[in-house]
């Protein structure tokens, strides 16, 4: 028979759990924001001197190889920030999921 003071407990640690994980989530949320921000401030300053280096030129084939190194590296930061971004995303999933993992320990050992 469970007591009503186990049951408190249990509730108690829910609400507990959930405020810690709403809190965690809220965090992780703003450091995916920022993350997102960064990014596209980065890609604006990089597309405005691109814009400004090939305004200069006065060759094709200088045109063209401007063109090819803003290509590449605008990729490679495309590539670096999203692996970031993602990895932001993970680690939000694992906290805002920890401080349930307790309970589900304490669950599972109650039903077997």
């Amino acid at each position: 028979m469970v007591k009503v003071e186990e049951f408190q407990q249990f509730g108690k640690e829910q609400f507990d759990a959930a405020v810690a994980s709403a809190n965690t989530f809220s965090s992780g949320l703003q450091s995916i924001a920022t993350a997102y921000g960064d990014y596209a401030k980065k890609s604006f300053e990089d597309t405005k001197t691109f814009v400004e280096k090939l305004s200069g030129v006065k060759s094709i084939e200088k045109a063209i190889e401007l063109q090819t190194e803003y290509a590449k590296t605008s990729y490679e930061t495309f590539v670096a920030e999203s692996q970031k971004i993602g990895e932001l995303y993970t680690d939000l999933a694992k906290q805002a999921f920890k401080p349930f993992e307790g309970i589900v320990a304490k669950v599972s050992a109650t039903t077997h």
